[in-house]
């Protein structure tokens, strides 16, 4: 950029952090989540200056920008999950303190700084956000989350007022049919830990007491790693299964860390992150996993050439 000294630059920006937040949430992964804003950015210093002088409102000109270029990632997005090998399931986050490098900024900060992580951003909830239309997604994230009024909302989606409150609403009862994602459970930190502890033991007796007989564990590998292609369902299955996997993989370490937000656990072999587990909990028993083994969406929890947390050093992939 060559407009370092223009008025006002500090406040666009500023901008950044909120723009990187929602469409995090709108597309689920943090990769489509930085194009997306650095788009938004190219078509704000794509105009004239005067014609950026005339905006009247920089910030609700990129949030509109910002939407739009995701409901339009959205869209294409829906054909190519439906050739995606497997479940595709949303980017996992590491806490800032956690963070172990993945791609930089033109900023100087890490991503994850520029990201809250708050109940709008537990796996569970980015599940069943993905369910919904793009544009039902739309509505629902800009409205119910970060509290735009629908008559703003309705110049991004391209629909009246009263049809993007049908949109949101419509979103509400998808919610509610997925048991609307709740806060954790007090005490799902040392629930985790158990199940750390029992699958470390190979313990299989102890798994299936610590899940819902009802669990279901989903994967996502994105035809890069071997991992199953449809969900693990049953406390004795899920069990058994990890029983197995922990024979399979002797040198496996778990470690217990903050994924989206929520109690989670992170697997290396060989000092490599290679699955990062997030984990749904209701009462005192765990409902659902979702493993992401796909490296693609590893990055931000393995450092590009220096030591994340934990000490970890990165190699190349196979």
């Amino acid at each position: 950029m060559d407009n370092l000294t223009e008025p006002g630059l500090g406040a666009i920006v500023a901008e950044r952090r909120q723009l990187t937040n929602l469409a995090y949430r709108l597309l689920g992964s943090l990769a489509e989540a930085e194009d997306a804003v650095q788009e938004t950015y190219t078509r704000w210093y794509a105009m004239s200056p005067q014609k950026r002088e005339a905006v009247e409102s920089p910030s609700a000109w990129l949030t509109t920008v910002a939407g739009r270029v995701c409901l339009d990632v959205l869209g294409s997005a829906r054909a190519r999950r439906e050739r995606y090998v497997g479940a595709w399931i949303p980017e996992p986050l590491p806490d800032r303190t956690e963070w172990g490098g993945g791609r930089p900024s033109d900023t100087g900060a890490d991503p994850a700084d520029r990201i809250t992580l708050d109940e709008s951003v537990s796996m569970a909830f980015l599940v069943v956000l993905e369910s919904m239309t793009p544009a039902e997604r739309v509505a629902f994230v800009l409205h119910d989350v970060f509290q735009y009024p629908f008559a703003d909302i309705a110049e991004i989606v391209g629909r009246t007022p009263a049809a993007c409150r049908q949109l949101a609403s419509s979103a509400r009862r998808r919610m509610r049919a997925a048991k609307d994602p709740s806060p954790p459970v007090a005490g799902q930190a040392g629930l985790v830990r158990d199940f750390k502890e029992a699958w470390e033991a190979r313990d299989i007796e102890a798994l299936v007491g610590l899940l819902d007989p009802d669990a279901a564990m989903i994967a996502d590998g994105g035809g890069k790693v071997g991992t199953v292609l449809r969900p693990v369902e049953g406390a004795e299955r899920i069990a058994q299964y990890l029983i197995e996997i922990a024979a399979l993989a002797p040198g496996l370490t778990l470690l217990e860390r903050t994924v989206n937000g929520r109690p989670g656990l992170v697997a290396q072999h060989t000092d490599v992150t290679v699955t990062v587990a997030a984990f749904d909990v209701t009462d005192t028993r765990i409902t659902r996993i979702w493993a992401v083994r796909n490296p693609e969406k590893l990055q931000a929890w393995n450092a590009p050439g220096g030591e994340p947390k934990g000490g970890a050093k990165r190699s190349s992939r196979t």
